[in-house]
């Protein structure tokens, strides 16, 4: 069959869609060997080749050549080869175009369902290969639909989902919603790609930070942390080896600019920046903030702290339902404990006195044993 339409068509698809032509043609070599097939009912060995050269499509069909023929459709028999040509011996494939009365029509229904599904299928698979780099960063979607508390949106003509868990609770979406995403987890499946998003994972405050302040962005400043409870609270140590730039300030932006983009992004999320420092025990005391920290001891072989705060900001340091000092350990990595001035002083009396008491005690077995000894010395 002879149809330049067909592969002009073929060009002009490569050409909008920029996938070539020869991926279409060995999928649709093998789907119209299937549907030669079942047009003809034959169980012939065929082959479909497409030439975009010559604009034709060839049915071919191969025989065995054997002594003894048992299935006319595959073999053929030496005698029978020889005659088509002197050069065939037992075992060769003998190859003869095929004349499909009526295949045509059957061949162009079947040339266009190929083509749209690889097209579904290339286009899923340039779309997963170009998100599939963006998994840990933030991008731009659109919702379509809502199912009870998952919502389902587009990215790239690819389907993600955003679950209950990866909202923030002051979230509330409409069809149509042009929101932000953090790009959690893509990975293959039997469907195609299965995306989860998130708007409650640390990672997506991290890029909204890299969006909003150049310094992040340019590497000049560096988020060393950061750890969230969404929707509430977001503690980020920053930090920046020139001494030049304040990289607290850099976040926050001219009159808190940039954070509060970023805050009203997070529907009102509270975000505290901390500068990061390589001494643990000024680090542990920033990580507290808003709070003022008075002292802090630390145990290395517990890897715990002992933080004292002056009394009227302990409940600040602790936070609602112990949220700040919650944060503040993930943040730094240790055990925090959080007392009051007055209690930490308390304590240190009442170890001190109990200190004292086993000194009076010790030394009470100390005159035990001289009079003891005394005694034994009178007996002599």
């Amino acid at each position: 069959m002879k149809s330049q339409d067909f592969f002009l068509a073929l060009d002009e698809l490569e050409k909008d869609k920029r996938i070539k032509k020869e991926v279409f043609i060995e999928a649709l070599e093998s789907a119209l060997v299937i549907a030669y097939k079942k047009h003809t009912g034959s169980a012939k060995a065929v082959e479909v080749k497409l030439d975009p050269d010559k604009y034709t499509i060839d049915i071919i069909a191969y025989q065995e050549v054997v002594e003894v023929v048992t299935d006319p459709d595959t073999q053929i028999s030496l005698e029978d080869a020889r005659y088509i040509d002197k050069k065939y011996k037992l075992g060769d494939k003998v190859a003869e175009k095929v004349s499909a009365k009526d295949f045509g029509r059957i061949a162009a229904q079947t040339a266009k369902q190929v083509i749209m599904q690889k097209l579904r299928e290339v286009e899923s698979e340039i779309a997963y290969s170009e998100l599939s780099q963006k998994e840990g960063e933030l991008t731009t979607c659109v919702v379509r639909r809502i199912d009870g508390k998952n919502v389902y949106v587009e990215i790239n003509k690819l389907e993600a989902l955003l679950m209950p868990q990866d909202q923030v609770p002051s979230d509330r979406f409409n069809v149509g919603d042009r929101i932000k995403v953090y790009v959690k987890k893509i990975k293959a499946g039997t469907r195609g790609p299965q995306i989860t998003v998130s708007r409650t994972a640390a990672g997506f405050v991290k890029c909204l930070f890299e969006l909003e302040v150049p310094e992040i962005a340019a590497g000049l400043v560096t988020i060393k942390g950061i750890v969230r409870e969404a929707g509430y609270r977001t503690k980020m140590a920053v930090y920046c080896e020139d001494g030049n730039i304040d990289p607290v300030g850099a976040c926050v932006g001219n009159r808190g600019m940039r954070v509060n983009a970023i805050v009203s992004e997070l529907g009102g999320e509270k975000i505290d920046i901390i500068p990061w420092d390589s001494d643990t025990l000024e680090f542990i005391a920033r990580s507290l903030s808003p709070a003022k920290v008075a002292l802090v001891e630390v145990n290395d072989d517990e890897h715990s702290a002992k933080v004292v705060v002056e009394d009227n900001m302990l409940s600040l340091a602790i936070g609602k339902d112990g949220q700040n000092a919650r944060l503040a350990a993930r943040l730094t990595g240790w055990k925090i404990d959080v007392k009051s001035y007055s209690n930490y002083m308390k304590s240190k009396l009442t170890d001190a006195q109990s200190e004292e008491n086993i000194g009076d005690e010790t030394l009470g077995d100390e005159l035990s044993d001289e009079t003891a000894a005394e005694d034994l010395g009178e007996l002599d």
